[in-house]
């Protein structure tokens, strides 16, 4: 897996400023007008299932939503098959599922846009709208030190590697044994090395959260590891994100979390509803990236169509 290129993430970010603002104008700006996105999801989801399609509609498109279990795919037919012949019926395809080379065996087969909605890997969706979230609420995002505690999961590889992308520096308390991907923090040191990013690994929560200028953390069981809740709540239960930790971080720090949330669990109540939070901020927000995603990839791509 590649993390996209510095450049493409800051057009990604003026995009989404621009269909914000659009949006907050009431303005009708609908470039994608006759086209149709699929959406084929593996497992639950609210704010990426909304964002794409409530996204696609004001874009002037529209979007079809495939459950895994209810095509072909679940009698057997082959990803290869399936991928060629949406591709002759949809102009872009959001995947959300379990394993990463799922999404990187339709990217291999479709003819048409693959979107990664999300995977075990990680959420790159995700963490582009949070890095739209910081540069609105601290002006800029080169300098800026995010910390994660907690489970280094999906949502955790996503920000390494949009930390490393846009010179922010980030500080990641995880325990032994859920550590992020290691490939992706290899990748993202010789990234950070163009870049003028840092990226720390450490044990201890309050050594990261110092001098923070955004405090982030994720659920503690995420889909599929609903067996493991027993050990997880134990093992991570130092990893709480609470007012012990915030008191560390800058005073006019932000907390953040992707949502859903297990209040008392992997953060308390009085930060997630907090004056400090701004997670209605970054769901908003995922509407907006989405749709700078989508004029991305689909308007380019109708362009080329048509001078041919």
């Amino acid at each position: 897996m590649a993390a996209l290129p510095a450049a493409r993430v800051t057009r990604l970010l003026a995009l989404a400023a621009r269909l914000k603002t659009l949006r907050r104008r009431r303005a009708l700006h609908q470039p994608l007008r006759g086209m149709t996105l699929g959406l084929l999801f593996e497992k639950p989801s609210t704010r990426t299932r909304v964002s794409f399609e409530a996204g696609m509609s004001q874009l002037g498109g529209q979007s079809l939503f495939l459950s895994a279990a209810d095509i072909q795919l679940c009698r057997g037919e082959s990803v290869a098959d399936t991928a060629r012949v949406l591709s002759r019926y949809l102009d872009g395809l959001v995947i959300r599922t379990y394993d990463h080379t799922i999404v990187e065996e339709w990217a291999r087969e479709a003819t048409i846009p693959v979107i990664n909605g999300l995977t075990d890997l990680c959420h790159p969706c995700q963490a582009l709208a949070d890095l739209l979230t910081i540069k609105e609420r601290k002006g800029r995002l080169r300098g800026i030190k995010l910390t994660y505690v907690g489970d280094g999961n999906n949502v955790a590889n996503s920000l390494i590697e949009a930390a490393a992308q846009t010179g922010m520096a980030i500080s990641l308390a995880c325990p032994s044994g859920y550590e992020p991907d290691p490939r992706i923090v290899r990748e993202a040191h010789a990234a950070a090395a163009g870049t003028g990013a840092s990226i720390e690994l450490v044990r201890d929560p309050l050594l990261a959260v110092k001098e923070a200028d955004v405090l982030y953390t994720d659920v503690w069981i995420s889909m599929g590891q609903e067996r493991e809740q027993n050990r997880r709540l134990k093992e991570l239960a130092p990893y709480q994100l609470n007012e012990r930790l915030a008191k560390e971080a800058k005073p006019d720090a932000i907390v953040m979390h992707c949502l859903p949330a297990h209040r008392g669990q992997e953060i308390t109540a009085g930060l997630l509803d907090g004056p400090q939070s701004v997670v209605l901020d970054q769901a908003e927000n995922r509407l907006h990236m989405q749709k700078a995603i989508l004029v991305e990839l689909l308007a380019r791509r109708g362009a080329m169509d048509s001078r041919h």
